[in-house]
């Protein structure tokens, strides 16, 4: 036997080793979402023909074996300030998005999947501001109650960087509170309240600092979890995507504030399925894909300070169908079976979504 040859098979061995190591210590991951901007740029703005829908996003409940490829949805976006005014227009009513209706929620929790509706956006910063200026905690009533009524849970995207209004989003988060509580169980769907963090701890500083420090502990919890966005590129490797998490999980002691750790088990991390003019890996090939590359860590990062379980709560996808109008769309023929479908198989995404993990 040669030299090479035998440094090859001791090398495959030490792999190996490596492989059933890291996979005996994976902590199973309970979010597997996706974020939708249904076919109008996240306006839903129409009514939907559910044949069309359906016909349009067929892979998200059906990954080939009947089985969903997600186990959450997030539709995308309402205004804040309509929704505060309750306005009623040709393109909202009682300040949801008319395309965000019970048919749409149906389509997906009738497969187990969970439902969530997505207030603000980059678009909105703006209104966010604006609406919490005026009268956060009637935004908070407002956004309980299109919850209730829809049988969906609320994500908080205010990408205000620099200045946001934290005093105004306290007041929301405790007036939504105040008509459903946290609840660990899950079990009430209403009652998942989450908010969008940066990528890493270096943008939305104010609001990261704060969510961390305040509504995410695990000793007394006010939100689910964050979501840790994408960056404004998809990430060019597994290093590059692993060390923006990473920053939540160590936290930034020489920021002033400094933001604390972040438990692993209270966060997500974000990765692109639609960002150029064809398909990319994330949505069609599972094997060159972001979300296998990093795979192993998201299910073992070790707590660095907060929490005690190892393991990011799992993965969210910008976005499903039509998130632009300069990207390609996740339709057939380029719907993502192949890599959040099979990403879904391969990391035996539980659905529904289990209750989610406290510490």
């Amino acid at each position: 036997m040669t030299w090479n040859r035998l440094a090859s098979q001791i090398l495959s061995i030490l792999l190996l080793i490596v492989f059933i190591a890291t996979t005996g210590n994976a902590t199973q991951i309970q979010i597997y979402g996706a974020w939708h901007c249904s076919n109008d740029a996240c306006t839903w703005g129409t009514v939907r023909n559910m044949t069309d829908f359906d016909s349009k996003n067929h892979w998200m409940i059906d990954r080939g074996d009947g089985v969903p490829s997600v186990n959450l949805v997030v539709l995308s976006f309402v205004d804040p300030l309509k929704l505060l005014n309750q306005a009623n227009d040709a393109q909202t009513v009682n300040g949801i998005p008319i395309g965000m209706n019970s048919q749409i929620v149906s389509y997906f929790t009738g497969r187990n999947i969970r439902v969530m509706l997505a207030i603000g956006g980059i678009t909105f910063v703006s209104n966010w501001n604006s609406a919490l200026a005026s009268n956060p905690a009637q935004l908070g009533l407002n956004a309980a109650t299109a919850a209730k009524n829809l049988g969906v849970g609320i994500e908080i995207d205010y990408e205000e960087n620099t200045s946001p209004n934290l005093s105004g989003l306290q007041a929301f988060i405790n007036a939504y509170r105040s008509q459903l509580p946290y609840d660990a169980t899950g079990a009430n769907p209403a009652a998942r309240l989450t908010i969008d963090v940066g990528a890493g701890d270096r943008f939305l500083i104010p609001i990261d600092q704060m969510a961390t420090s305040q509504w995410l502990t695990t000793s007394n919890p006010v939100l689910d979890y964050a979501n840790a966005l994408v960056p404004s590129r998809q990430p060019n490797s597994a290093s590059a995507a692993e060390s923006n998490w990473l920053e939540h999980v160590d936290g930034k002691p020489n920021f002033a504030p400094p933001i604390p750790p972040l438990a692993p088990a209270k966060f997500t991390g974000s990765l692109y399925i639609t960002d150029s003019t064809k398909p990319i890996a994330e949505c069609t090939n599972f094997s060159s894909s972001l979300e296998d590359s990093t795979g192993s860590f998201v299910q073992t990062v070790a707590p660095a300070g907060a929490g005690t379980t190892s393991g990011m709560l799992g993965f969210m996808f910008w976005a499903a169908e039509c998130p632009s109008t300069r990207n390609v769309c996740t339709t057939p023929p380029n719907s993502c079976l192949g890599g959040v479908g099979t990403g879904a198989k391969t990391f035996s995404i539980p659905i529904p979504m289990p209750p989610l993990r406290q510490q």
